[in-house]
């Protein structure tokens, strides 16, 4: 089995800074192997190691428990299985657009189910689709994310709940990672 861990709001625009080699580190530390990253923006595929997790919430204490301890950076993490992260490319309500504009389809990971599904009115925000499932929320911006009203806090406000996003082509990367098998206990890799 290996986790996906996604970190909320690091290496924004200057602030949280966590540099994958420490994120990695930081999995190591708490007992987990094969810690590997992608991007600079706090995703980590690790597997359970020695690590005392058992839960997504323990893979996600522990994570950012160490995070906060080595380099003082409070953050909050969703954390999925492999099969977690199948399910959310199986569920896709947006193939189309997956497959034709990877990079304008957007995933938000929510800590738990959001009591909405289904489609979102946006409207009033300009030409987005949303649709909720669970916890995750799917975001096609037709036009992109940069210059849209419907930003993450405004999406959060919405949902009632916090939310880290990737973009669809990092959610399948994330995927392909999780799925392969654990290979060096000890080893670490990043492609950022």
């Amino acid at each position: 089995m290996r986790w996906v861990v996604l970190l909320r709001a690091v290496n924004v625009g200057g602030t949280k800074k966590v540099p994958s080699a420490a994120l990695r580190v930081a999995a190591v530390a708490r007992g987990f192997t094969d810690p590997t990253t992608y991007l600079a923006s706090g995703n980590l595929v690790v597997s359970p190691g020695t690590s005392e997790a058992t839960t997504s919430e323990e893979v996600g204490a522990l994570i950012t428990g160490e995070l906060a301890t080595t380099l003082g950076v409070e953050t909050d993490a969703v954390v999925l299985d492999a099969a977690g992260l199948r399910q959310v490319l199986t569920e896709n309500p947006f193939p189309d657009q997956a497959r034709d504009d990877p990079s304008r389809l957007l995933v938000a990971f929510h800590p738990g189910a959001t009591g909405r599904s289904g489609r979102i009115d946006v409207s009033s925000t300009g030409p987005e689709q949303v649709v909720a499932a669970g916890a995750v929320t799917y975001l096609w911006y037709p036009d992109g994310s940069g210059r849209s009203k419907l930003t993450g806090p405004r999406l959060e406000r919405l949902l009632g709940t916090w939310s880290t996003t990737r973009n669809w082509r990092t959610v399948l990367h994330l995927a392909e990672t999780a799925a392969q098998e654990s290979g060096d206990s000890t080893g670490s890799r990043s492609k950022d």
